[in-house]
């Protein structure tokens, strides 16, 4: 089935992009270990969306995603607080003029990139757990 394809392919990619936090988290890009905190729940939010075929919607929003999401499963209703949080991060964390004053390397914290790591993670860890009960992650069998 293709929405199975295609969300396998958006939660792996999110795998990867909170991989990518984890790194700036440690080298002390806080800012852009926010921001990919944000993307990684993002696309794994499309994931879920896709695994039940539908077209994802046109936002980066997590918050509007994961309302959307609601409407399948009542898990993400705990996740809302996170989604909040985490948009906060989309632009001020990559634009200097979304930062009045300051760039936003000055202004985002190491708790600020833990925090947001720990949330994207939760948010990651119920879409897997949902995805892995309509079998979304195995992958395709391969003929010998």
């Amino acid at each position: 089935m293709k929405s199975k394809l295609e969300a396998r392919r958006w939660f792996k990619q999110a795998e990867r992009t909170l991989e990518t936090a984890k790194w700036n988290l440690k080298g002390g890009f806080y800012e852009e270990a926010c921001f990919l905190s944000q993307q990684a729940a993002e696309k794994s939010l499309k994931a879920y969306l896709y695994s039940k075929g539908r077209r994802v919607l046109m936002t980066h929003s997590t918050f509007e995603l994961a309302r959307e999401c609601m409407k399948f499963s009542k898990d993400f209703s705990d996740l809302i607080t996170y989604c909040r949080y985490l948009d906060r991060h989309y632009l001020p964390a990559r634009y200097p003029n979304a930062v009045p004053g300051g760039t936003p390397y000055e202004i985002y914290t190491k708790q600020d990139s833990e925090k947001s790591i720990i949330q994207a993670e939760e948010i990651l860890k119920t879409v897997e757990m949902l995805l892995e009960e309509i079998s979304v992650l195995e992958g395709p069998k391969k003929e010998k």
